[in-house]
């Protein structure tokens, strides 16, 4: 990574003060964000022309005019954007930014490889309060980040990065912003990727046309959003969509006009005789909430927990849904979605779980993350998909591998879907490429039962 001009960030930290006190007694509050960044650009060219006159009267070098520039973006950033670690942000070659104190800063570049960064703050309390700022500006509501709440997860401005910070709890503070570089993507793209068989695509666009109810599983960073967003791609355009998200991340919302976008958010201050602080909404009243809204596909992100049960209602609903999970295999996410059903709710069972899962989902895809063994660059894979189904017993599961890791590791055809499933040739499933595909010779299909433990 190539190194930025030098910045004088306590001189930066004296502007910001500056620019911050003219716009209190200049703005009311509630005055257009984009009139505030105007006057504060003019307001900064200004300060940082005076300060370096200042320095030629003080017998100095006067700024060149890229310090000049560097000075007026770092001012403008801490202000406006997202402090010294917007260069980063505006950088296309970084994907991934983990910040291990304020002086180890690790940047994961498109290619995959790892470089180091310059510091983002002067001292760990600098970085906290620099979380603590960009915390308190987001777009959904101000978010805590204190000795009391420590831990933040956030979407940043625009589409496509989400923040995750924890401090007091850690030994030091740690920062992790995923980026997602493809926003809006096609599954014809990820085939021509090499993430997607052209048969496991045909398969699943057809599958979101049919209204299935669909999770995607893998680890961290597997491209489950990126697969979650190409199947919103095969939604048609006219239709009324919902989502349901603890931190925006999907972005639905910045790529079609009629999405509504629920954000969870949390409480503040002391805790009500309902158990809950002021201002606290939940994924689980969002959903409720929804069915007044006249949406025809109700959507839930990522489930890490509690989120299960809005995903099963959203599921139940008969409009399609799509939801995300971490999960090492297809029948595994099976398995981590009982324990978060069962951790979510005190009175819920391991057979009242399996049976709730097992009547609401209908596929299971899921996302393998590997590693070059030489050059480390992640490849991601769409390994297998599963179609789920109540097993003999109404406490039990049956799965069905009808895409199985080929020898590339992409998804091929393993098992002859049954005829729910094959109906699917209707909405556009090239039925009869899978058959052909099942007679070559070495391909076989297999189908399992997921049983009361």
């Amino acid at each position: 990574m190539s190194r930025s001009v030098p910045v004088d960030w306590e001189l930066v930290a004296a502007l910001r003060e500056q620019v911050s006190t003219e716009q209190a007694e200049q703005f009311e509050p509630g005055t257009d964000a984009l009139v505030r960044e105007e006057a504060g650009k003019e307001a900064i060219n200004r300060l940082v022309k005076q300060a370096s006159t200042d320095r030629r009267n003080d017998d100095k070098a006067e700024f060149t005019l890229a310090q000049r520039e560097a000075l007026r973006d770092a001012v403008f950033n801490s202000l406006f954007r997202m402090g010294r670690l917007q260069p980063l942000l505006d950088n296309d070659d970084v994907e991934n930014i983990e910040i291990y104190g304020h002086r180890n800063v690790q940047l994961q570049l498109a290619d995959g490889t790892w470089a180091v960064g310059e510091p983002v703050a002067d001292s760990d309390d600098e970085l906290i309060g620099l979380i603590q700022d960009i915390a308190s500006r987001t777009g959904s509501g101000a978010r805590p980040f204190s000795e009391r709440n420590p831990y933040v997860d956030m979407r940043l401005p625009g589409i496509g990065a989400r923040l995750a910070a924890s401090a007091w709890v850690t030994d030091r503070p740690v920062v992790v912003i995923r980026r997602h570089r493809l926003v809006q993507v096609t599954l014809n793209q990820l085939v021509e990727l090499g993430m997607l068989d052209p048969l496991a695509a045909s398969f699943l666009a057809a599958a979101v046309r049919a209204r299935k109810s669909i999770v995607v599983s893998g680890a961290a960073s597997a491209g489950k959003t990126t697969l979650t967003r190409a199947l919103c791609d095969q939604i048609p355009a006219g239709e009324r969509i919902a989502t349901f998200e603890t931190e925006y991340e999907l972005g639905l919302q910045d790529l079609r006009s009629n999405v509504i976008a629920w954000e969870a958010r949390p409480g503040s201050g002391e805790v009500g005789l309902d158990g809950r602080q002021a201002g606290e909404s939940t994924i689980a009243e969002a959903l409720w909430r929804s069915f007044r809204y006249n949406r025809s596909r109700l959507i839930v992100g990522e489930v890490r927990g509690a989120e299960v049960w809005p995903m099963i209602k959203a599921m139940e609903s008969g409009t399609g849904s799509l939801s995300t999970t971490h999960a090492t295999s297809a029948v595994a996410a099976i398995r981590k979605l009982v324990t978060c059903a069962m951790e979510g709710e005190e009175q819920v069972t391991h057979d009242l779980a399996t049976s709730k899962l097992a009547h609401a989902i209908d596929l299971i895809v899921h996302v393998d993350l590997s590693y070059d063994p030489t050059s480390q660059t992640p490849r991601r894979q769409v390994a297998e998909i599963i179609s789920v189904a109540p097993g003999e017993r109404e406490t039990g599961y049956a799965t069905t591998q009808i895409f199985a890791p080929g020898p590339d590791g992409n998804a091929v055809p393993s098992t002859m879907p049954d005829l729910d499933h094959q109906g699917l040739e209707a909405y556009g499933f090239d039925l009869q490429g899978f058959t052909e595909a099942l007679q070559r010779p070495g391909v076989s299909g297999r189908a399992t039962a997921g049983v009361r433990s």
